[in-house]
């Protein structure tokens, strides 16, 4: 047991109650031997706690004072964690009982490998990607994030076309596996983004240092999706659209993050004016708010930025295309018609 590595299921909740009782038990009979469940709770209201306390003993709850969002819950709840690695897996997740070791096995082979995913399959449909990560996030030369399996909302039928061990830009947030060294060098997640894209941001400034982002075919979960905020929601646009522009700005050289974020003030006007011809007219706000609140806290992100070090910045994953122009234009809707 000595030798085998710590590892913890870290679930953050926030009012999942229904979640909770439908998938912790395929999280529980995880078969990894040197294995702690933790419940992190953002101050949920609707009597998770209570469920788990009574119905799991086994589960070490960490109860957070407020809801601090997806990226400050985990910093809150992570910081009380000590194992070797971490797993940030998300509350609407069906797992198979060996899930666990063939990603610690590819971990434990390479100490350049920081975070790995596994293969996130649609728990609506299992024989299909699950647009939250499908099978390993890529970025391109605007910044946009996309996956193999998943481009835009064309989301693939898995038929084994990805399944080989591959280097990627980003791991999904629905289930990463991130060594604990790793995580406390680089800071954990930026509390800034709230929720989406945080898990890019990770990636990113640990790729800064020159390590790896790993896609492991041989684990495969199926995820639900939009279990706090879906599609349809404004706030999400709001998130996805502010955080994508943060991401640039911290990530890359200043120069090169300036005009890229040039273009994509562009390509998000198209954005917005597309949101309002199909009269999503809170989407198209949303897009406007995103824009405001970036450049209302461009300094503040300009100081992140300083404080990273792309010296030895690792570009496996970030493609040379445009995803937009590939997909829009060329009707390129899968990963390997790019």
């Amino acid at each position: 047991m000595t030798n085998v590595p710590s590892v913890s299921v870290v679930i953050l909740n926030w009012n999942g109650l229904n979640h909770l009782k439908q998938f912790l038990p395929s999280v529980c009979a995880s078969t990894h031997p040197n294995l702690q469940i933790i419940v992190g709770d953002n101050a949920s209201t609707d009597n998770s706690v209570q469920f788990i306390e009574a119905n799991y003993p086994q589960i070490r709850v960490i109860n957070n004072d407020q809801n601090y969002g997806y990226a400050g819950g985990y910093n809150e709840v992570l910081s009380q964690v000590k194992s070797d690695y971490f797993i940030l897996l998300n509350s609407d997740v069906e797992v198979h009982p060996e899930w666990i070791q063939p990603v610690i096995q590819l971990m434990e082979t390479d100490s350049q490998i920081a975070a790995v995913q596994p293969k996130i399959l649609s728990y609506k449909d299992k024989h299909k990607f699950e647009y939250a990560g499908a099978a390993g996030g890529f970025l391109d030369i605007f910044g946009y994030p996309f996956c193999r399996g998943r481009i835009f909302d064309s989301v693939e039928a898995d038929h084994g076309q990805y399944d080989d061990v591959k280097e990627i830009f980003w791991a999904s947030g629905a289930a990463l596996f991130v060594k604990r060294d790793k995580w406390i060098e680089v800071g954990g997640l930026d509390e800034d983004f709230f929720a989406h894209m945080e898990e890019i941001d990770l990636c990113w400034r640990l790729k800064n240092l020159g390590l790896k982002i790993m896609f492991c075919p041989d684990s495969v979960i199926y995820h639900v999706g939009g279990g706090t905020l879906n599609s349809e929601n404004p706030f999400k646009t709001y998130l996805n659209f502010r955080n994508n522009l943060i991401l640039i700005q911290k990530n890359r050289p200043f120069l090169h993050a300036s005009v890229i974020i040039f273009c994509r003030l562009w390509l998000d006007l198209i954005s917005l004016c597309k949101f309002l011809y199909d009269g999503k007219s809170r989407d198209a706000w949303a897009i406007t708010r995103a824009h405001i609140s970036f450049f209302k806290n461009i300094f503040k992100n300009a100081e992140k930025a300083r404080k990273i070090s792309t010296t030895n910045f690792n570009r496996a994953g970030l493609m040379n295309i445009s995803i937009v122009w590939q997909y829009f234009v060329q009707q390129k809707k899968t990963f390997n018609d790019l």
